[in-house]
């Protein structure tokens, strides 16, 4: 299974989205904003990084930007509920780089979908 980097300001989402990668089988590293997120990629790695995309230090665009300059790149989904703006984030996230993005809120059987999709071999 694959080891995921997820990367969100609220700690509930963080916890569900966790137990529900955890319970598909993933290895699951955590961060509060996009700076903890970056600084653990660099020492840690990921298969797969979600980002939320509206955070503080380090929003999910720098996020994005920075994981799109690694060799080799990794994939990326981006995630967002902030208002009436989210989709927009989304769109800008996923010209910068994501693989996928999901609005939130989102349903577990669609985060297991990306995942799966973007981690062949990886579904339950």
């Amino acid at each position: 299974m694959a080891h995921i980097l997820l990367i969100d300001d609220f700690d509930l989402i963080r916890s569900l989205l966790r137990d529900t990668l955890e319970f598909a089988g993933h290895t699951v590293i955590e961060a509060r904003n996009g700076g903890d997120g970056l600084a653990l990629f660099r020492r840690a790695g990921a298969d797969l990084v979600i980002t939320d995309i509206v955070m503080p230090d380090k929003d999910g665009i720098d996020v994005v930007r920075a994981l799109r300059e690694q060799v080799p790149p990794v994939n990326i989904i981006a995630i967002s509920g902030a208002g009436g703006s989210a989709e927009d984030y989304l769109d800008l996230a996923y010209r910068m780089g994501a693989v996928k993005v999901l609005l939130k809120p989102f349903t577990t059987a669609a985060l297991i979908a990306a995942v799966n999709e973007l981690l062949p071999g990886a579904g339950i």
